[in-house]
C-alpha cells in the first residue's frame, strides 16, 4: 500500500502521514509506503494520486493546497480536487511567526509590524512554496499589517526552514511541527503563534490575533482515496486511521508536533474540506493573490 505526499520529507505533510502509516502498517501486516512526489504547490503528487486505480491501495495525505487552495488559485489544474473521496483529517497544526533572530531584531509582532511599516520590501519570508498556507499566511499577514514582504518561495517547509536557519531570509510563518525544536535550542525566534487563542502548551507566546484582531491561519493533514474508490474501503480506512488516532503513542507523538487531534467521520471530512475551500477563498480573494 502507498500513501503518496506531495511535499518534501522532513516536513509536518511528510512526518504526520508516516507515523500514521507506521502503526497502520503494524496492523494491516503489509508495508504502507509513504512516497514523496513533490512540486506544483502539491500538484503533482495530487494528479498521481487522482489517476490511481480506486482500490484502497494507492491514497493521498496532504495538508490544504492541494485539496482546497490550489483550485482557487491556479487557472487550471490537470485533476478536480472535488472528485477525491475524503476520508479524514488527521490533524491541525498552527502556524506560527518564526525569525532568524541574527536578522530580525524585534521580539515582538507590534515591534516587528512597526520595522516593516518604516523598511517596506527589505524583509525576506521563506514560503513552502507558492499557494501553500505559508505563503497565504504570510500574504495575509502583510495584508491586515498593512507591509510590504519580498517572499522568497521553496520547495517544502524543510528547505524553508534550512534558508531560515541560514540566514538567506529573515522570517517565515511556518506551522510549528518541525520549527518547536529549532525555536527550543534558539536557533529561531517564536513571535507568536496563528491560532484564535494562545496554545495551553505555549501559554506564554502570544498570539498574532492579539496585535492584529481576527488573524488565524491553521495548516491540517488529511487522507483522501482517488475518486470513485468504493464507500466500503473509504470507512474501513477511516475506521483504521481513527483507531491509529486514538493510540496514547501516537497521540504523544503528535503532542511533539504541537498536533491537536482531529479524526472523526468521513461525513465530517467532507464538511470540514468545503468549509476550508470558502475560508481560503475569501483569503486569496482579500489579498489578490495570483498564482500562475
Amino acid at each position: 500500500m502507498k500513501i503518496i505526499v506531495p511535499f518534501p520529507a522532513g516536513g509536518t505533510s511528510d512526518v504526520i502521514p508516516r507515523i500514521v502509516a507506521d502503526w497502520l502498517s503494524r496492523k494491516w501486516g503489509q508495508p504502507v509506503v509513504i512516497e514523496n512526489r513533490t512540486g506544483a504547490a502539491g500538484n503533482i503528487g495530487a494528479e498521481l494520486a487522482y489517476r490511481s486505480a480506486p482500490d484502497g491501495y494507492t491514497l493521498l495525505s496532504a495538508p490544504p493546497p492541494p485539496l482546497v487552495i490550489n483550485q482557487n488559485l491556479y487557472p487550471k489544474l490537470a485533476f478536480d480536487p472535488a472528485k477525491f473521496e475524503p476520508i479524514i483529517v488527521m490533524a491541525q497544526v498552527p502556524n506560527a511567526l518564526i525569525v532568524n533572530p541574527k536578522n530580525v531584531k524585534a521580539s515582538t509582532v507590534p515591534e516587528l509590524v512597526e520595522y516593516l511599516q518604516k523598511n517596506p520590501d527589505k524583509v525576506t519570508v521563506a514560503t513552502q512554496g507558492n499557494g501553500t498556507t505559508s505563503h497565504l499566511t504570510s500574504e495575509l499577514f502583510q495584508l491586515m499589517a498593512k507591509v510590504k514582504l519580498r517572499t522568497i518561495p521553496y520547495r517544502g517547509s524543510s528547505p524553508a526552514l534550512q534558508g531560515l536557519l541560514a540566514g538567506d531570509v529573515d522570517l517565515m510563518f511556518d506551522n510549528l511541527g518541525v520549527s518547536l525544536s529549532l525555536v527550543d535550542s534558539g536557533k529561531l525566534r517564536l513571535l507568536a503563534v496563528a491560532s484564535p487563542i494562545r496554545l495551553p502548551a505555549l501559554s506564554d507566546v502570544p498570539t498574532i490575533a492579539e496585535t492584529l484582531p481576527g488573524f488565524e491561519a491553521v495548516a491540517w493533514y488529511a487522507i483522501v482515496a482517488p475518486p470513485k474508490t468504493p464507500r466500503s474501503i473509504v470507512e474501513q480506512i477511516n475506521a483504521d486511521v481513527n483507531e491509529a488516532l486514538r493510540q496514547p503513542e501516537l497521540q504523544d507523538q503528535f503532542k511533539k508536533l504541537s498536533a491537536e487531534i482531529f479524526g472523526g467521520s468521513v461525513e465530517k471530512t467532507s464538511k470540514y474540506m468545503l468549509e476550508e475551500v470558502d475560508r481560503w477563498r475569501a483569503v486569496i480573494k482579500a489579498a489578490n493573490i495570483e498564482v500562475q
